[in-house]
């Protein structure tokens, strides 16, 4: 064998081996370079994509703190206007209506004639109970006669004891007898007093329910009213006041009333009385409001609205109604707590002032409320807050 040409064979076959080596060498260049400039930035858009959905999938919300109201509102409500003393009027006595001096409308003073009675029956009872007491004075100072002379024959033992005693006994009965005959007259004056009708006191009559010859009966039931008196010159105003603002219906209060027939007008009240009790049935606080009168323009009966200017002692929160959810448990409002997530509070609210509402319990006043949340939106929601035209006007 030629070892030269043995070598020779040798190193070709070496250089053959190197240059498949630096191929695949190449090669692997070449992939990793398409892998780098290909696969990765596929990745790395995916990863960017990934992230942009998770932050689309956070809501995006708008914030507001609630305002306060009002340290003093007017609180309005409907009332009830009633005469300051308001009587009907009865016979006392048995008769026929023989005259009447006053018609509905009319004003009278205390102690003015309304009606008179004809009570025939009354007077003949009054004449025989006068008769009647007439004998038993006679009865009775015959009594007393006999009785004196017997005690002056039991001193000289004319008479005995026992009849003398009886005499004083007759004396005594006959003297009861005479007391029983005058209180009888009396009662019959009185009764038949009661033929003329007073006015108790200075109002107007408002009814008039009998006439000349009207047959009167007393003793009926029920009892017929002849006459329906009131006194007009102050007013009370019955208000049931809600049982939110029964705490701030205080005695001394000012109020003002409101009626549709004097549209520019409003009278002066203040809230005197209140029933110190809350109604089971309506929940709200009985009130009374005397009004000054002296014209006679506010009739019994009215209807009035009642203006109240309360001084709150807890100041009510005051948010847009576009805030508020409506579930199952209540009425709630959504809050953006510090780790950007939301929590739904319970509230109490109070008065609907269209595009506002009160709200009197459950939240503090420094609380971040979601406007316009979702009806899906629930405890735990992670949330991302923007600042809006909408919320910065609802804080306004």
């Amino acid at each position: 064998m030629n070892p030269r040409r043995f070598s020779l064979n040798g190193s070709v076959g070496s250089r053959g081996i190197r240059k498949r080596w630096i191929a695949i060498a190449i090669l692997v260049a070449v992939f990793g370079a398409a892998l780098v400039w290909g696969i990765l930035p596929r990745l790395e858009a995916t990863a960017a994509l990934r992230k942009e959905t998770r932050e689309l999938n956070i809501p995006t919300v708008s914030v507001i703190q609630p305002k306060e109201g009002e340290a003093a509102q007017e609180l309005v409500l409907p009332g009830n206007v009633q005469a300051f003393i308001d009587t009907p009027i009865y016979a006392r006595t048995n008769g026929y209506l023989k005259r009447w001096y006053a018609d509905i409308g009319t004003h009278v003073k205390a102690g003015q004639l309304l009606a008179e009675i004809d009570t025939p029956e009354i007077d003949d009872q009054l004449q025989q109970a006068r008769a009647d007491l007439a004998i038993a004075k006679a009865n009775y100072d015959l009594a007393q006669t006999t009785a004196e002379r017997w005690q002056g024959l039991l001193k000289s033992n004319s008479v005995s004891r026992q009849e003398t005693d009886e005499k004083l006994g007759d004396m005594q009965a006959k003297k009861a007898a005479l007391e029983a005959a005058k209180f009888n007259v009396a009662r019959l004056e009185k009764l038949q007093a009661f033929k003329q009708i007073y006015a108790p006191y200075a109002g107007v009559v408002t009814a008039r329910n009998t006439d000349v010859g009207a047959l009167i009966d007393a003793g009926a039931a029920p009892a017929k009213e002849l006459f329906h008196i009131a006194s007009t010159d102050r007013m009370r105003v019955y208000v049931n006041v809600p049982q939110i603002y029964s705490q701030d219906a205080r005695p001394g209060v000012p109020a003002e009333l409101t009626l549709a027939e004097f549209p520019d007008r409003r009278f002066k009240g203040t809230l005197v009385r209140t029933s110190r009790a809350i109604d089971a049935a309506s929940r709200t606080l009985l009130t009374e409001i005397n009004v000054d009168n002296p014209t006679g323009e506010l009739l019994p009966g009215a209807y009035a609205q009642v203006h109240f200017k309360l001084k709150l002692a807890n100041r009510a929160l005051v948010v847009p109604v576009n805030a508020l959810l409506f579930r199952p448990e209540g009425v709630m409002v959504a809050v953006v707590q510090q780790d950007q997530r939301v929590g739904l509070v319970k509230v109490v609210l109070g008065r609907d002032f269209g595009t506002e509402i009160e709200v009197v319990s459950g939240l503090s006043g420094g609380e971040s409320i979601v406007l316009n949340p979702a009806d899906s939106l629930t405890a735990g929601t992670q949330v991302r807050v923007v600042k809006s035209s909408t919320a910065s006007k609802a804080g306004k």
